[in-house]
């Protein structure tokens, strides 16, 4: 029989994380590699577990995901926004907690337009008088 699988998607600046949890025992895989290969830093490991702490479903699942765009931690705050909202189709119970720690809000902020007649988006000239 074959195992229920749950997807989302999840988004941070222009990263864009597509994320597939299906019951195992707490394996994560990013890209096809082992989370410890693919993200250097301790603080995007945590930052992808943190959902399944608050929830309290460590070990439960096996993420898959693939990330697009962006940097490290634009990806780890994609893959963080995907976990829980597919936390949320295996258990709608688990939406308050989530929501509470604030896991189901898509960041809003992305690089601002560079605007004509600057340099870059608020970087003008140095401005003189004479």
């Amino acid at each position: 029989m074959a195992k229920k699988q749950f997807a989302a998607t999840g988004r941070r600046k222009s990263s864009v994380a597509r994320v597939r949890l299906v019951q195992g025992k707490g394996d994560i895989t990013v890209n096809k590699k082992p989370l410890d290969d693919y993200f250097g830093s301790e603080i995007q490991k945590r930052e992808l577990r943190r959902p399944f702490e608050v929830t309290a479903t460590e070990g439960k699942y096996d993420v898959i995901a693939t990330v697009k765009g962006g940097g490290f931690t634009g990806q780890a705050g994609a893959l963080r926004h995907g976990v829980s909202r597919a936390l949320i189709e295996t258990d709608e119970e688990l939406r308050p907690a989530l929501k509470a720690a604030g896991f189901l809000t898509r960041d809003p902020r992305m690089k601002e337009r560079k605007k004509y007649g600057l340099k870059k988006a608020r970087k003008a000239s140095q401005f003189s008088k004479r």
